[in-house]
């Protein structure tokens, strides 16, 4: 099979192929079913991929520590202009759980949220730190009684339908003036699953990758106070108004395909947005 961009050096076409098919298959129950049923598949989705992808990344991902450590450290970085030892936040989607482990050391307690518990080492984890496995909808936290939500490359993984009530779900929970910060992947740069490697769309477990002004109409919608952008580069992050991003996001759409992801690289990047409610 053709591919649309160069493999990993570390993974073969049939790797990538099978990592595709897997992810679209599931992808594809999730798009078709009603939201009773998206909470049953979520308890599993990410057990069946691992199992039928030994070789995904994420997986590779626990097994180095330094690449860990470095991906975590430019989160720090982004999350201490907001956090101080008093704070209460949650991880949404912690993964290993290594970043929430971190962050312990500098606030007050942390939530991890996921649909599964991927640690690899339990014994590690710090007194302030509790893990709740959900079902991507129902969240036991009482409302007005966190400080901080973060998210990094998860909200492109729900349902469009399921979107405005998670961050309706986040607003809730967050305390008067909260804050919500999340990273995602921006629609105009991708597909950036799997499926970058066969098609123009996402088709894999990023159901729907987003523009600013998409979700800026969310967070509007839903009662967020305000929104702050930021600008990566080279593992720092600087505040950008998010009118920026929006002229500059209409200025892109004048342009073909291709130049529009290419500049979208450099001049947008990944979205990052703090919300506050």
């Amino acid at each position: 099979m053709k591919l649309r961009t160069p493999p990993p050096p570390d993974r073969t076409v049939r790797q990538l192929k099978n990592h595709f098919e897997v992810e679209k298959a599931i992808a594809s129950r999730l798009k078709q079913v009603d939201r009773a049923e998206r909470a049953r598949i979520h308890r599993t989705m990410y057990d069946e991929l691992f199992e039928k992808v030994p070789d995904h990344p994420r997986l590779r991902r626990r097994e180095d520590p330094q690449r860990s450590a470095a991906n975590n450290s430019a989160r720090l970085r982004l999350l201490n202009r907001f956090i101080n030892n008093g704070t209460v936040m949650v991880e949404l989607g912690p993964g290993d759980c290594r970043l929430s482990y971190a962050l312990c050391r500098h606030v007050k307690s942390v939530y991890g949220v996921g649909l599964s518990d991927e640690r690899e080492d339990y014994q590690d984890a710090p007194e302030n730190f509790r893990l709740l496995v959900y079902d991507g909808y129902n969240l036991a936290l009482e409302q007005n009684s966190v400080d901080i939500f973060f998210s990094d490359q998860l909200v492109e993984h729900l349902h469009p339908e399921d979107t405005a009530l998670h961050f309706q779900m986040a607003r809730n929970i967050l305390r008067d003036g909260g804050v919500y910060v999340f990273c995602t992947p921006h629609k105009f740069t991708g597909p950036h699953d799997i499926s970058k490697y066969f098609c123009k769309e996402p088709q894999g477990f990023h159901l729907k990758e987003w523009t600013y002004a998409e979700l800026v109409s969310v967070l509007r919608e839903l009662g967020y106070r305000s929104w702050q952008g930021f600008w990566s580069v080279k593992s720092q992050s600087f505040r950008v108004p998010v009118w920026c991003f929006l002229v500059v996001e209409r200025l892109l759409r004048l342009l073909p395909a291709f130049a529009r992801r290419v500049l979208g690289r450099y001049l947008l990047g990944n979205i990052c947005l703090a919300a506050w409610r």
